[in-house]
């Protein structure tokens, strides 16, 4: 629960900054940051890391 506050609130911090400094590319911050945290939840399977991912997308 409280990732998802964070990723609501990084969210919304963004759209402020990107509104306030006018800078589209802030918008951008909420998609790194599920990024990250995808790469880092994938980071700790007991599976090495590229087959993982591997599995991951072969899953139907």
């Amino acid at each position: 629960m409280w990732i998802l506050i964070g990723f609501w609130v990084v969210a919304a911090l963004s759209v402020i900054a990107a509104i306030k400094y006018r800078k589209p590319l802030l918008l951008t911050v909420p998609l790194f940051a599920m990024a990250g945290f995808m790469v880092i939840q994938i980071a700790m399977v007991p599976m090495p890391f590229w087959e993982t991912v591997r599995f991951i997308f072969s899953l139907r």
